[in-house]
C-alpha cells in the first residue's frame, strides 16, 4: 500500500468516525426523555415484536387462502401497515440503540461491544427457535408427498419473513437488554 493510499484511508475513517460522533450527538438531543427509563425501550422493542409478528401472519394467512384475491388484499393492507408503522419504528429502535447493531466494532467501546454480543447471541438462539418452528411445521402441514401444493407467494413470504426477523430481531434485542444510563451525579469530585 502507498502512503498517498495509506493517508486517504486514514482521512476516511477519521471523517466517519466525525461524522458518527455528529450523528450520535444529534440522536442524544432528539430521543425523546421518556426513554431513558427502561419500560418506555421495552414498549419499544415489543412493538418490534409485534411488527415482524405481523409478517409471520401475513405468511400464514397466505399459506391458508392462497391462491385468491382474499390473499392478495390481506398481503397489501399488511404490507401497507408494516410500510407506516415497522419503518418508523426500525428507524426510533436503531436510534434508541444508537446503530448497536450496524455499526462496526472498532467503533464501540468495551460496554457497546458486550451489549452487541449478548443481544447478538440472544437474537440467535431465538432466530434458531423460529427456523425449527418453520420447519416443523412446514413438515407436518406437508404430508401429501408430492402431490403436496404450497402455495408459492405463503413460501415466499415465509422466506422474506425470516430474512427480516434475521436482520431485525438483534435490533429489538438490543433495544429490550439496553440498560438504563449511567445516573449523572450533581457533584463532580
Amino acid at each position: 500500500m502507498t502512503n498517498k493510499t495509506a493517508q486517504w484511508m486514514e482521512r476516511s475513517r477519521r471523517k466517519r468516525a466525525d461524522r458518527l460522533t455528529a450523528l450520535e450527538d444529534k440522536l442524544e438531543h432528539r430521543m425523546p426523555a421518556r426513554y431513558a427509563r427502561r419500560r418506555p425501550r421495552r414498549v419499544l422493542a415489543g412493538a418490534g415484536a409485534v411488527t415482524l409478528g405481523l409478517l409471520w401472519v401475513d405468511a400464514a394467512v397466505s399459506w391458508v387462502v392462497a391462491p385468491s384475491d382474499t390473499a392478495v388484499i390481506v398481503n397489501l393492507v399488511v404490507l401497507g401497515v408494516l410500510l407506516a408503522i415497522g419503518l418508523p419504528l426500525a428507524t426510533q429502535l436503531v436510534a434508541l440503540t444508537r446503530g448497536l447493531t450496524a455499526k462496526r466494532e472498532r467503533e464501540l467501546d468495551e460496554r457497546q461491544l458486550t451489549a452487541r454480543l449478548r443481544a447478538f447471541a440472544t437474537a440467535h438462539r431465538a432466530s434458531t427457535v423460529v427456523i425449527a418452528a418453520v420447519l416443523l411445521t412446514t413438515m407436518l402441514a406437508d404430508r401429501d408427498g408430492r402431490d403436496s401444493q404450497i402455495p408459492g407467494a405463503a413460501l415466499f413470504l415465509i422466506l422474506f419473513a425470516l430474512l427480516v426477523t434475521h436482520i431485525f430481531l438483534p435490533l429489538i434485542v438490543a433495544a429490550w437488554q439496553l440498560t438504563d444510563p449511567p445516573a449523572e451525579d450533581d457533584e463532580q469530585a
